[in-house]
């Protein structure tokens, strides 16, 4: 049976060259990268070095760059962070109807603290209206979070425009960017991006390492207390093999990026076209535009079937998908992403992210295809709705 992963949206897998350069920091430059001795400066060596391949691929200063656990981390930081500094000038939040749990999660604490969320709705391919971001603007905003990418329809918001009006009314304005590092273009400074949460595993780095790019200048609580570490910001030992792998993981997928996004686009538009015209009544879900979408990402809803259903069957084959976020994939409600744009509740119960990688061949595409349309006809087949909307006699 063949083995094909799409959900490289949830995870992808550590590239063997960025393995190969983990390797020497657990068992042969072991030290802790707080140590005065050699062992320890040896570390930190090669922690600086990460520090500087990850602010040279988004545009910053290495002194810019804290490291994290992940994505999760990160974005409860930036959010908390500039909340308990700033609430004596504000206590008024703006984000979206699309973020991340780790987002939407972190605002709706703050909520129960007294803050006040804005959650901005999306048009029906998931971009938000830069008129209606600034009309939501009050005297007691602080912080503006807007992700750069949703992570299950692949939507890109207009970040450099969301940066320039968080500049001129002085706004901090923070993005979660964990699903676009490493594969679109990303300036921090000329997008006027404050804050920047990434997460090593979503561009072939390991699980458990991430970054918080903030700004020099601005000021945010400390995430944890304990050590001195990353400039008395982040308590904690330094996970040095992993900020190495990630530092190497991000200098590869930024010197790649064009070579990876072409390959991996024109796998996903084949598969895109094919599905939508073997299948029918099923709705490509997100921007149509695809140069404003993450070239990896097709996200489809079909109608008169379960997600869980073409997962499962799909998993049985061989194929690995995602039925919506995998923060998420615990819950048996519908995706919230998919019903903000729109979808109706019984089609957002059937909807499937596919999300490729640079190791994903044409000929996987194909099979995933064939695999694909077997299975939504065997479903609906077995469908008393489809059934009944075919004008069959359900009770004999």
């Amino acid at each position: 049976m063949k083995e094909i992963y799409l959900d490289h949206s949830a995870t992808t897998y550590t590239d063997p060259e960025v393995l190969q350069e983990m390797l020497p920091y657990f068992t042969e430059v072991f030290g802790n990268a707080s140590s005065q001795h050699k062992a320890g400066r040896e570390a930190l060596k090669a922690v600086d070095t990460a520090r500087e391949r990850i602010a040279k691929a988004i545009g910053c200063l290495p002194s810019e760059v804290y490291f994290t656990s992940g994505g999760s981390e990160s974005d409860n930081w930036a959010i908390k962070g500039m909340a308990e500094m700033h609430k004596d000038k504000g206590n008024h939040i703006i984000t979206t109807k699309i973020e991340h749990p780790a987002v939407i999660r972190t605002c709706k604490a703050l909520e129960r603290e007294g803050f006040e969320v804005t959650y901005l709705d999306v048009d029906n391919e998931g971009i938000i209206s830069t008129k209606q971001l600034e009309e939501a603007i009050t005297e007691r905003t602080i912080l503006i979070s807007v992700m750069f990418a949703n992570n299950e329809m692949g939507a890109i918001q207009p970040i450099a425009e969301i940066g320039a009006i968080a500049k001129k009314y002085k706004i901090a304005f923070h993005t979660d960017a964990v699903q676009a590092v490493g594969n679109v273009p990303i300036d921090v400074k000329a997008m006027n991006i404050d804050m920047l949460s990434m997460s090593g595993h979503k561009f072939y780095g390991p699980k458990g390492v991430g970054v918080l790019y903030k700004r020099n200048g601005l000021r945010i609580g400390k995430f944890m207390d304990g050590g001195e570490q990353e400039r008395n910001m982040r308590a904690g030992t330094i996970n040095t093999p992993a900020i190495v792998g990630m530092g190497k993981a991000i200098e590869l997928a930024v010197e790649n990026m064009q070579a990876n996004n072409e390959h991996i686009a024109k796998l996903r538009d084949y598969f895109v076209s094919q599905v939508l015209e073997k299948i029918p009544n099923v709705y490509f879900n997100g921007p149509k535009d695809m140069s404003k979408r993450l070239a990896n990402n097709a996200n489809f809803s079909f109608e008169y079937v379960e997600g869980e259903s073409i997962l499962m069957r799909l998993d049985m084959q061989g194929i690995r998908v995602s039925s919506g976020s995998a923060c998420s994939s615990g819950s048996l409600e519908p995706s919230y992403v998919m019903l903000s744009i729109g979808v109706p509740i019984e089609i957002a119960h059937g909807t499937i992210r596919f999300s490729f990688g640079k190791s994903n061949t044409m000929e996987q595409t194909q099979y995933v295809v064939d695999q694909l349309v077997s299975i939504i006809d065997n479903l609906r087949e077995m469908s008393p709705l489809f059934k009944e909307i075919k004008g069959e006699n359900i009770y004999v």
